[in-house]
């Protein structure tokens, strides 16, 4: 095909329901512009109308405010240590740093490439001989796909330490029929533009403690106090979303169920027209999980397939991205303490994301399968 011929073909990019505007144009004739107003509220009450669990949600700027606030809330300050999930993007790392704490890495487990139980309780019991008790746990859903929930949490519940559970990925699945975004002491999500809905730039902290939601609001705000002038007794925030984003986000509730139903067929088309090829893999989903399947991902049998896979696909015009390279790799965290297995390494070298976006027509993945055929012709 010719690259100038051929339609761009996005990773993941941003699919609007068609009701979007109407919020927005409310917000507009309302004059409700600032980062308050019934869009906010609107779209905190839908969130938690589809979470359910009895959760609080506040409407903030971005995933990462949230990431931030939560490990605030959570009390880790400067000195502390986190236990965080390697595999993932760094947003679930930075806010770590910015409160002058100090990241340690857990490896990942082959069943759904997150957090490692085992390696978890490795590090715990030997941060804790070291006398670096960690303050909190930092477990990801990985591409939508539910992190061993009961494992995980049996063992943060063992050694008494909180759960912040980066859901950014992973709205619309769940667990056992529990949405993720429900099972850690604090929660957060992401509206971001490559997200399974988005509000352009946006995120949400989610909690089932009220008081946790209202602090989150007060540092979100400047961490203004309750007086006739500007007072300000801690140092706070500008991390509340926008009425008009929350709009955009009302609108792209309304049609959630429909994106991940899309995302979950492109990853059954992928799955059954390239099955055949021996040399490539997909992450199942393991009993009682259910995946929004928010990125579809292929595992192949060496850095070399996979490299000619993606470039095959660029050629064309179509987006791939290897999977998420590991915190430990990364030079900014070089100096970190981190507990391995070489899962994710492993997974790294040899995983490839699809384009999964909730838009993609069946031309589209036609076209992306008959690349990746044409490979190994």
């Amino acid at each position: 095909m010719n690259l100038v011929e051929s339609k761009r073909i996005w990773l993941s990019s941003p699919h609007m329901g068609g009701t979007e505007q109407s919020f927005v144009k409310s917000a507009f004739d309302t004059n409700w512009v600032a980062p308050l107003g019934p869009n906010v509220d609107g779209f905190e009450e839908d969130i938690q109308q589809y979470l359910q669990s009895g959760t609080s949600v506040a409407a903030l700027s971005s995933g990462t405010a949230a990431l931030h606030l939560g490990l605030k809330l959570l009390g880790v300050t400067r000195g502390d240590e986190v236990l965080c999930q390697s595999m993932t993007f760094s947003a679930s790392a930075n806010p770590i740093v910015y409160l002058g704490a100090t990241p340690v890495f857990i490896d990942s487990e082959s069943q759904t490439w997150n957090m490692c139980p085992e390696q978890l309780e490795i590090a715990i019991k030997d941060r804790i001989s070291k006398g670096k008790k960690p303050k909190a746990i930092v477990a990801v859903h990985l591409y939508g796909m539910p992190y061993q929930v009961e494992a995980i949490h049996k063992i943060a519940l063992t050694y008494e330490i909180p759960v912040l559970e980066d859901s950014a990925e992973a709205l619309g699945s769940s667990h056992n029929d529990i949405k993720c975004g429900t099972f850690g002491d604090i929660a957060i999500l992401s509206f971001n533009g490559n997200k399974i809905i988005t509000t352009s730039g946006g995120g949400a902290l989610v909690s089932k403690t009220e008081k946790y939601k209202e602090k989150a609001i007060f540092l979100a705000t400047q961490s203004r106090d309750d007086a006739p002038h500007y007072e300000h007794s801690e140092i706070g925030f500008n991390y509340r979303m926008s009425n008009i984003l929350a709009g955009i986000g009302r609108g792209q509730m309304q049609v959630l169920d429909q994106h991940v139903q899309k995302r979950r067929n492109n990853f059954k088309f992928y799955k059954e027209h390239l099955q055949e090829l021996p040399d490539i893999k997909f992450l199942e989903e393991p009993n009682g999980f259910y995946s929004n399947r928010w990125l579809s991902c292929i595992e192949t049998t060496s850095y070399e397939l996979r490299e000619t896979i993606r470039t095959a696909l660029g050629k064309e015009n179509i987006e791939s991205r290897p999977l998420w390279k590991p915190m430990h790799r990364q030079p900014v965290f070089e100096d970190c303490t981190m507990y391995l297995n070489g899962i994710s390494d492993d997974l790294f070298d040899r995983g490839l994301c699809l384009p999964s976006g909730s838009n993609l027509e069946q031309e589209d993945l036609f076209r992306i399968v008959s690349v990746i055929k044409n490979v190994f012709t």
